[in-house]
């Protein structure tokens, strides 16, 4: 999430939730089918633009609120061309979950406890990639850059793990702290930069960098990964996507596939003698480094 505009726990008014020109309503009443040429329905969503205001209505209720509202945006409003980009997909992302559940805290415990149900019952979408990312992890202590909502760092932390969850948006991160101690599973958060964390070298035991650098540009994926292999005393593990072509909506700006991860990982060790490399594909692509 990395609208500048964007608060998740802005006060709004029951049902309703309105930011940068978007205004997202929860619909209790039955469909009618728009007479305006301007408005779009689908499945689960209507949605009208008048002049600069995008109006999105939906009927989802509080048990539907997951991190899976990410796919279902996509499938019915990004890719049949209704939104506009990364900014308006947050925006109604948020809307949604704000819309749904009266008050702000409310609301996002109830997306946040839907959300780590789905992914350790092995029902999300990215399931098996926070799966697949624990059972990689060496040591105790973890930072983890990017954390966006923090759901990995939120399941670390219940296995045992002394987790520090990284990220550069400021609002997100006050949102996973209170998550944090809503759910009962303690960890640490720091507002910061991917590519300078202001910690020393060899904190910790695994740093992890879970579908991170697809939204980076290329100097700035160098940049996070000599960060990464800088704060790790043994293991760095990176997760991709592989896509035809970046996921604009979700803010990707690289793709990637095995014989891109192959020539990150030659790379990187090139730049850090001492560091061994593994690349192999699962649900993507996991580039892990060892020193």
């Amino acid at each position: 999430m990395t609208t500048a505009l964007l608060d998740p726990l802005a006060p709004s008014e029951d049902g309703v939730w309105s930011c940068a020109g978007v205004q997202v309503r929860r619909r209790r009443n039955p469909h009618h089918r728009h007479a305006a040429q301007t408005a779009t329905c689908t499945t689960r969503f209507c949605v009208q633009r008048y002049g600069e205001v995008l109006l999105v209505d939906h009927d989802l209720t509080p048990d539907e609120l997951s991190d899976d509202l990410a796919v279902l945006l996509a499938d019915e409003l990004v890719d049949s061309g209704v939104l506009r980009g990364q900014a308006e997909f947050e925006l109604v992302f948020t809307g949604v979950v704000r819309s749904t559940v009266v008050g702000g805290l409310a609301s996002w415990a109830r997306f946040y406890r839907n959300s780590v149900a789905r992914l350790e019952e092995g029902l999300a979408a990215f399931a098996p990639i926070h799966a697949f990312a624990a059972g990689q992890v060496w040591g105790r202590q973890v930072v983890d850059l990017g954390s966006c909502f923090g759901f990995f760092p939120l399941r670390l932390t219940q296995q045992g793990f002394d987790v520090l969850a990284t990220d550069l948006s400021a609002p997100v991160m006050r949102l996973l702290a209170e998550m944090s101690t809503e759910m009962r599973r303690p960890l640490h958060t720091l507002v910061c930069d991917a590519a300078d964390v202001p910690l020393p070298g060899g904190c910790a035991d695994t740093v992890t960098v879970l579908h991170l650098i697809e939204h980076l540009p290329t100097t700035s994926i160098t940049a996070v990964l000599d960060e990464a292999v800088r704060l790790a005393r043994r293991r760095v593990i990176v997760a991709v996507p592989y896509e035809a072509e970046p996921r604009a909506c979700y803010g990707h700006v690289q793709r990637f596939d095995p014989a891109a991860l192959h020539a990150l990982a030659t790379a990187t060790c090139s730049a850090h003698p001492g560091l061994t490399a593994r690349v192999h594909d699962h649900h993507g692509g996991w580039l892990i480094l060892d020193r």
